[in-house]
């Protein structure tokens, strides 16, 4: 069975949260994530970074962290923020709730071992080795402290892997992003995480992060090793970060298909950093326009979305941004998306309809001012339905533009159909054409 046939439509803790989400904050989610969202896809709850970690502190990362581990060297929940992991049941009874709703339910874990395990010399179950036997202790995360990377010649290192999985799986974990895994490429890493999701008997998506300057050289080795991963380092909600993603989705997009997308990262829409890595609480820096911007190019370059708001105090103009049906249709149902042409603050989409004959054109304005053109349907590569109807002015194609649900309009330009466009600063439309 191919997991994530499109791409995944999640709500993450970290844009929100940080590294100190707690189990309250995490129903609080799901529950409205079940309630207006699930209808439109949406159905993944991610617990980010160090849900292992009780001293866990918004802006930054304890050094050497003192960490919820099991006899074997394995992440449990900090009770102290998950009551409900108490016992040493770990995620099962939050995970129970989640699935409980109607959803999935999905995690964060860092690349390696603990340092703590190794310091420790905790076994590994199932082995006659201990963690500082498997430890590579000169690969290490630049960011973070918790755990050193494996020396995947040792036979215990995908033991380890193979045991946290089976951990996961006794929790009901559907989905785990797997971090600093792409920068640099970790490929020994990332296959043996693969490995020991396909030994823990329960089916589980895998996205890696965190992307910087990933290379297309690796696409089949991710293809065949993960569901999605991303192309870029965090973004947040400045326009400059997601003007930057335009040049890497028109890169990574031709290359989409079922059960591996590349991501172009998180939605910083709504209310964000209550406790969070990057600034204090606010509503999303970005302008609605922008805002639109953002969701337009992550659906027609068909990236898997994922949230980082606080969905239950976000303004209502929040929701109408992820239950919009024609844009989901693009993401979800759509093919040879690409970038059609980049002129200027000009930017053009293009995908088809795998339901229909209907066509999508977005169409994106990343400058200051305010941009007007008329656009011949020939150059969005939308020809007449009817024959020499082109020389006699006649034109075929209907469009709805999908944020303002308006007819649009269709003129001549040099006596050929033409779509008239005006769109603010950092603003987007788009078109499904049908005929």
């Amino acid at each position: 069975m191919t997991l994530a046939i499109t791409p995944p439509m999640c709500w993450n803790s970290w844009d929100c949260y940080g590294t100190t989400v707690t189990e309250e904050e995490v129903l609080a989610n799901a529950s409205f994530m079940a309630e207006h969202l699930l209808p439109y896809g949406w159905d993944t709850v991610v617990v980010d970074i160090q849900w292992y970690e009780p001293a866990a502190r918004a802006g930054g990362y304890n050094d050497a962290a003192a960490l919820e581990l099991d006899a074997f060297g394995r992440q449990l929940p900090a009770v102290n923020r998950f009551p409900s992991a108490a016992g040493g049941v770990g995620f099962k009874n939050l995970a129970d709730k989640v699935h409980g709703l109607g959803l999935k339910f999905g995690l964060h874990i860092m690349r390696g071992i603990p340092r703590q395990a190794v310091r420790d010399g905790l076994p590994v179950e199932s082995t006659d080795f201990t963690a500082d036997q498997i430890a590579d202790q000169s690969s290490v995360c630049d960011w973070n402290t918790d755990n050193f990377g494996l020396d995947h010649r040792h036979p215990a290192a995908q033991a380890y892997y193979d045991s946290q999985l089976r951990l996961f799986a006794g929790w009901g974990v559907d989905f785990v992003k797997a971090d600093d895994m792409l920068g640099p490429y970790f490929a020994a890493e990332i296959a043996a995480y693969q490995q020991a999701i396909s030994r823990c008997g329960r089916e589980m998506a895998l996205s890696l992060s965190p992307g910087r300057a990933l290379s297309l050289a690796h696409l089949e080795h991710l293809r065949h090793n993960a569901q999605m991963w991303r192309v870029s380092d965090d973004v947040w909600d400045v326009w400059e970060d997601v003007e930057a993603q335009f040049a890497r989705m028109a890169r990574w997009a031709p290359h989409q298909r079922a059960g591996a997308w590349a991501d172009a990262d998180m939605l910083p829409v709504g209310r964000i950093a209550l406790r969070a890595e990057r600034g204090g609480e606010r509503l999303s820096r970005l302008t609605l326009d922008e805002q639109r911007t953002m969701m337009t190019l992550w659906c027609v370059s068909r990236s898997p979305l994922m949230l980082g708001c606080d969905l239950p105090s976000s303004p209502p103009e929040t929701l109408p941004l992820l239950t919009n049906r024609h844009l989901l249709e693009v993401l979800n149902a759509s093919r040879n998306n690409r970038e059609l042409l980049r002129e200027g603050d000009l930017v053009l989409w293009t995908a088809e309809s795998t339901t229909s004959e209907d066509r999508f054109v977005a169409v994106f304005n990343t400058g200051t001012a305010d941009l007007v053109r008329t656009l011949p349907l020939g150059d969005l590569g939308l020809t007449s339905g009817a024959a020499g109807s082109e020389a006699s002015g006649v034109h075929s194609w209907r469009a709805r533009e999908a944020w303002s649900g308006d007819d649009a309009v269709i003129g001549l330009k040099d006596g050929l159909p033409a779509l008239d466009v005006k769109l603010p600063s950092h603003s987007a439309q788009l078109f499904r054409f049908s005929l």
